[in-house]
């Protein structure tokens, strides 16, 4: 895989580099919540401009229909890249059309301009690889360079991901090579014990990865949502809590290779239990009560780990070599139930360990409940990338830039 420090090496001086990046911020009536997918994108977008490239920094956001939406507009995101760039981004309203030739034609060497939402266009994500390709050869049309850099797409195939580099000399950006570095830290150089802690809503979001751990991990601590089908399938009742039933016959079999393969698999031994959900915006008190993991009243629903279970888990990763940690172990978006997730990055930080925050809602807790990120060994900005990739499965982005 070709890097941008070839790139550079070669010389980029007035060459229209198209930058794939991650701007998939999310955002509350237009405003930007968390903008480290931008901040990620930074260093290469900054060291292409300085070079005297003609930077396209191109992205898809959320999940619009395949045609414009102004609720999936990339404007909020290029708006904040000038911020932090501190000078101009040209902003294109288009993909392909005439404004985004218009945005490309007009840059100077080492200015920079955003085009607008990749996904507006129906070719982006097409399962036909002649449409895929179709929008891939009118993206090419824009650029002489492709540099990789959003690795929260890489596990995608689509036209801007895996159609477009072969179409254009290719490169890997900063931040795509930093996170391959990473995951390959977890997966051929690890240094042990290798503690893994999984959160999130669904268990079957997390089958594949954990099939692959229970093979290599020396620990697997399971929380949030998922960890109530861990629950149920020892015989448990979990009350009204998230449960995937029809899940709970393969956890039952992971449970016995844990046990088979010598993997620690530890489960909350105490849940902060409430009868309903609490209400993300106005953050109104929730009052929930502690109650054994084994004993969840009917009516209740387990929304994050308790007391002596963040004390368990933070003992769980104190003598660790390396972690990795993917999904909240509760609903951190509420303060009531933030201690759990909180307890989690704490023990990271406290850590000897080489720690990587795989990304996704794990990335934002850490930023949200006020933690220096740069404490951590690294915070992935691909969630589903960073699980795909521990999975074993190829990932058509990074095929494509090996290619």
């Amino acid at each position: 895989m070709k890097t941008i420090d070839e790139l550079l090496a070669e010389g980029v001086e007035g060459k229209r580099v198209f930058v794939r990046a991650d701007l998939n911020v999310p955002l509350a009536d237009g405003t930007i919540t968390d903008d480290g997918r931008i901040r990620a994108v930074l260093p290469t977008v900054t060291k292409l401009a300085d070079a005297g490239a003609k930077v396209i920094v191109a992205s898809h956001l959320g999940r619009p229909k395949g045609a414009p939406d102004p609720l999936f507009s990339l404007l909020p995101a290029a708006e904040r890249l000038g911020e932090l760039l501190g000078k101009p981004v040209a902003f294109a309203q288009d993909t392909v059309g005439p404004a985004a030739h218009d945005a490309v034609d007009g840059l100077e060497p080492g200015q920079v301009a955003v085009i607008e939402n990749l996904r507006f266009n129906a070719g982006e994500t097409s399962k036909d690889d002649t449409e895929r390709g179709e929008f891939a050869d009118r993206l090419a049309a824009l650029a002489d360079v492709y540099v990789g850099d959003g690795f929260g797409a890489v596990h995608r195939k689509h036209a801007s991901v895996y159609d477009l580099p072969a179409r254009l000399p290719h490169y890997a950006g900063f931040l795509i090579a930093t996170e391959v570095g990473v995951l390959k830290k977890l997966t051929e150089d690890v240094k042990r014990p290798y503690v893994v802690a999984l959160g999130g809503a669904k268990v079957s979001d997390k089958l594949a990865v954990i099939d692959q751990l229970l093979g290599k991990a020396d620990r697997l601590l399971i929380g949030g949502g998922m960890a109530y089908t861990f629950l149920k399938a020892q015989g448990h009742e979990v009350g009204i809590s998230l449960l995937q039933e029809d899940q709970v016959p393969k956890v039952k079999e992971y449970i016995e290779r844990a046990k088979e393969s010598g993997v620690e698999l530890v489960l909350p031994v105490d849940v902060l239990v409430s009868t309903e959900f609490p209400d993300l915006k106005t953050k109104a008190p929730a009052n929930p009560t502690t109650v054994a993991a084994d004993a969840i009243p009917a009516d209740q629903e387990g929304l994050d780990i308790g007391p002596e279970t963040r004390k368990l888990y933070a003992s769980k990763l104190a003598d660790a070599g390396t972690v990795f940690w993917n999904g909240p172990m509760g609903v951190f978006e509420h303060p009531d139930y933030a201690e759990g997730t909180k307890a989690v990055a704490q023990a990271l930080l406290d850590s000897p360990a080489f720690t990587v925050v795989g990304g996704g809602d794990s990335a934002a807790a850490v930023r949200i409940l006020g933690f220096d990120e740069n404490a951590f060994g690294h915070i992935s900005t691909g969630g589903g990338a960073s699980l795909e990739y521990l999975e074993g499965k190829t990932l058509p982005g990074l095929a494509a830039l090996e290619n």
